[in-house]
């Protein structure tokens, strides 16, 4: 089978098509022909040696793919062949190997797609719309005015939403460019403002009658933060899902303590368990299918052109979810 993988550390260009065995599914395993595999930001900082964790090399990077159940293991119900899944990597032990053709894994992991939803939409809804879910979960934003950093992109598209089904008075999109703003107010933000223009703390404030958004989402980091203190409410929560890029100082967050705001950590894996874990996909795929939930892919590329896909999301020229198609 084809697969990508990385050798050492550095620029997209050191993504490489290799052959490998195709895997054989053991006891208590199915074999998934990948028909897409997503790709997430915090998979370009592993490449380049950047992530709170460095993999060992090589490495196929990967973990979230959707397919199609080709064979099964001893032990395996026959019947799941042909079966239409997700596979949820991260969040079963698997923190690579999804850029590939193939993968073989545990049959108790994967999740069967309902009717109508594409394997790229399934993708999207993985890491993205898990971590969009749990944000919310994590600061409730029921009658607050919340801020939604990338809310372009594969997280950010669907966490504005989960926001404003959970009850946002008021969402405020903060993007790069006329493009990324026009996606997320399609989305449903009432207010966006692009993060590359000087000051644009100052017209969150604005819009806000002066006080700021009550929940900021944040999950770029950097300066990108520094500038979301300033768009941040007396009183208001900073959650911070940037892993890696934490800027603050201590001046900043004794500035926070004077004004009674907050900072809460996020991290995904943390708050999932396997009891939980395939009911909030199962809400998510079912939003999604029914059209309730809006998916965005914003580029699909062959495993050949991994390493364009990483060099369009590194310079955050696009939408939505990257997503490769094998």
């Amino acid at each position: 089978m084809k697969a990508v993988q990385f050798s050492r550390f550095g620029g997209p260009e050191v993504l490489e098509i290799v052959e490998r065995p195709t895997p054989q599914p053991g006891p208590g395993e199915v074999l998934v022909r990948v028909r897409a595999a997503g790709v997430n930001y915090f998979e370009t900082l592993m490449r380049r040696k950047l992530y709170a964790v460095t993999p060992e090399l090589p490495m196929v990077p990967g973990v979230e793919v959707a397919g199609e159940i080709e064979a099964v293991g001893e032990g395996v119900d026959a019947a799941l062949r042909g079966a239409r899944v997700a596979v949820p990597m991260f969040a079963v032990g698997r923190p690579n190997g999804g850029y590939a053709e193939y993968l073989a894994v545990d049959a108790a992991s994967v999740v069967t797609l309902p009717d109508g939803l594409s394997f790229e939409h399934a993708v999207a809804l993985l890491v993205p719309g898990l971590t969009a879910l749990h944000l919310v979960r994590r600061s409730l934003p029921q009658g607050r005015t919340v801020l939604v950093t990338a809310a372009a992109g594969g997280v950010g598209s669907l966490l504005l939403q989960l926001a404003r089904r959970a009850g946002a008075v008021r969402v405020i999109a903060v993007a790069g460019g006329a493009e990324k703003l026009d996606a997320a107010h399609v989305l449903g933000a009432d207010f966006g403002v692009d993060y590359r223009e000087p000051g644009w703390a100052a017209r969150v404030r604005e819009a806000t009658g002066g006080r700021g958004a009550d929940i900021v989402y944040d999950t770029v980091g950097g300066t990108v933060t520094r500038a979301c203190l300033d768009a941040l409410a007396p009183a208001g929560e900073l959650v911070f899902a940037a892993l890696g890029r934490y800027e603050l100082t201590v001046a900043e967050l004794e500035g926070m303590f004077f004004r009674n705001q907050s900072l809460k950590g996020f991290a995904l894996l943390p708050l999932l368990t396997p009891e939980s874990l395939r009911a909030d996909l199962a809400e998510l795929f079912g939003l999604a299918a029914a059209g309730t939930l809006t998916v965005t892919v914003g580029g699909r590329y062959r495993l050949d052109q991994a390493a364009e896909a990483h060099r369009v999301l590194e310079e955050r020229r696009s939408t939505g979810k990257i997503v490769l198609m094998p």
